[in-house]
């Protein structure tokens, strides 16, 4: 391994600036990902930015296999709709009209 390899990016370490829980995607800054571990303001938290992930989305996308996502952070799910919205994840699995989670693969890099 070089010398200046300083640890895997499959997920990343942060301190929390709000109370985070577990489980719940979010942005931060141009990495998108889902929190590892519950933290308080000021304690470390993980954010894996890889993998596939069943995440809250917009209950009246009809989202195909394959289809780009978008973050929606002012509502807090993933969304077709690209207007004002991050690109984060492609949907691995269909999520038909009134379904309320899709699971997707996020793809690091997308939200630069």
């Amino acid at each position: 391994m070089a010398k200046n390899h300083k640890y895997p990016g499959d997920s990343l370490t942060f301190t929390a600036a709000a109370a985070v829980t577990s489980g719940t995607a979010m942005l931060v800054g141009a990495f998108f990902g889902v929190v590892g571990n519950a933290a308080a303001i000021g304690e470390k938290y993980v954010l894996h930015i890889t993998d596939a992930w069943e995440l809250p989305c917009l209950g009246t996308d009809v989202i195909a296999a394959g289809d780009v996502l978008y973050w929606d952070d002012t509502n807090d799910r993933l969304t077709k709709t690209a207007t004002d919205n991050t690109k984060v994840a492609i949907a691995t699995e269909a999520s038909a009209d009134g379904v309320v989670t899709v699971v997707a693969k996020i793809i690091p890099g997308l939200a630069a």
